[in-house]
């Protein structure tokens, strides 16, 4: 573990930070606010645990404490639309972040700062610029398939971010290198906050070190200032049952519209159920006990990448089934399909059974076990789903993270199958194309943010 000055003499390191800081200062841009004075911390609360910050040659540090929870050092005042850029140097044993629009209620989890957090991450992950929802939903953005952005945070060096949520939209970058695109109407205004995590009682991360400096914002017409070099990384829209414009030109549709039940039906009924199903607050939701039965699209799929919210109740099953076939060869009368299941974990004797998880949430349902370190949320909260297929190789993701991913038609997945429920079934989960379902399992389940496009 390095500290603040491995690299240079103490003396020649406080020359370049007092330089560094001097010739920041002496900038005439009236556009730009500096959020810290360089000397104390004015403006500024802490919140969460106990880690400690201070104000040590213009720079702010902040220091890990054992058996605290997250730190944040958070400004006083409240931002909504704002360009924000500063400079951080991490220990790379020390995960953090940076709050924005984020906040502290009482009646919030017993007041847990939450919202949106853009990662520092300089662990071999590398996904410094990603964006979380603290206390909240989770990974919203990783950087799991931006390579460049990955390589743009350099471990031992300042590294610049800069942050732009202007409306529903909420843009990073690293080292002048796009790091996420996220649009999103969750919160709109909050406090920004420096972040110190927690380490538990690992006494190797006691005492170290994060620091930030030359933090400055814009707040009075930052669209005027905002960047156009996004376009290139994927954008991730959260605003339910919403496509914007740049989604629908990436061939992306809304498979719900969230007002009306166009585009699906009543598994082997051409029109949709006339009871068990209902449309209230945005969402799609499966009653309890009520026997509306499955429903499916009524097109069929081969190569897609699907994206949809679901929140489940205590003891809820479900799932979403892919390249569903009705009344399957062999099989009249039955439903068939490679099923992402949707399960409470804790509540459900279902995920006790199976093979090694693979009837829990996330799973390919009897054939795969999630990753188990996957990020559930619990009862009741939204949970946001990502299901790719091209060709024969899927993936599942939860909240952010891949929790699976597999080949159809190997000799590995037929094994699987051929020890499964659906070994019965000759070439199970082959199909080149089929229905999209949602499972009525007897549950109340809701699912919102419906959409697809085709690869």
């Amino acid at each position: 573990m390095y500290e603040y000055n491995i690299r240079k003499p103490a003396s020649c390191l406080l020359f370049i930070l007092l330089f560094n800081f001097a010739f920041t200062y002496s900038d005439e841009d009236n556009q730009w606010q500096y959020l810290f004075n360089g000397k104390n911390l004015e403006g500024w609360k802490q919140l969460g645990g106990e880690a400690e910050f201070h104000v040590e040659d213009g720079v702010i540090v902040g220091t890990s404490v054992l058996n605290t929870p997250n730190s944040f050092l958070c400004t006083k005042k409240m931002y909504s639309d704002f360009i924000l850029e500063l400079e951080v140097l991490v220990d790379t044993a020390m995960n953090s972040g940076i709050q924005i629009r984020s906040n502290s209620f009482k009646d919030y989890k017993n007041g847990i700062v939450h919202g949106y957090q853009v990662e520092i991450d300089p662990s071999e992950r590398a996904w410094s610029g990603g964006i979380y929802d603290e206390g909240r939903r989770g990974w919203l953005y990783s950087l799991e398939n931006n390579e460049p952005a990955k390589k743009a945070f350099r471990n031992g060096e300042w590294n610049k971010y800069r942050i732009e949520a202007i409306g529903n939209s909420i843009k990073t970058w690293v080292n002048d290198i796009p790091a996420a695109d996220l649009v999103d109407n969750k919160t709109a205004e909050g406090f920004i906050g420096l972040q110190v995590h927690e380490i538990g009682n690992n006494k190797e991360k006691e005492n170290i070190k994060v620091y930030w400096r030359n933090i400055r914002i814009i707040t009075e017409s930052p669209e005027k200032e905002k960047k156009t070099d996004t376009k290139r990384i994927k954008q991730i829209n959260l605003i339910p049952n919403f496509s914007n414009n740049r989604e629908i030109k990436e061939g992306w549709k809304l498979l719900w519209d969230g007002k009306t039940t166009e585009g699906w039906r009543g598994v082997h009924k051409k029109s949709f159920p006339e009871k068990g199903w209902v449309i209230e607050e945005g969402a799609l939701t499966v009653l309890k006990s009520e026997g509306g039965g499955d429903i499916v699209t009524v097109d069929e799929y081969s190569n897609f990448e699907l994206i949809l919210d679901f929140k489940i109740t205590e003891g809820a099953n479900s799932g979403i089934k892919y390249f569903v076939i009705e009344n399957y060869p062999g099989h009249p009368g039955s439903v068939i399909g490679l099923e992402y299941q949707i399960l409470d974990d804790l509540n459900h004797p279902d995920s006790k059974n199976g093979v090694g998880g693979n009837r829990t949430m996330a799973s390919l349902y009897d054939l795969i076990p999630p990753d188990s370190n996957k990020k559930a949320n619990p009862v009741g909260e939204w949970n946001y789903v990502r299901l790719l297929v091209n060709g024969n190789h899927a993936e599942h993701w939860l909240n952010g993270e891949k929790v699976i991913e597999y080949e159809r038609g190997t000799q590995i997945f037929r094994a699987l199958v051929a020890k499964s429920k659906y070994h019965v079934y000759e070439n199970f989960g082959e199909a080149s194309k089929g229905h999209i379902l949602l499972q009525d399992h007897g549950d109340k389940v809701s699912f919102r943010n419906i959409k697809i496009r085709s690869l």
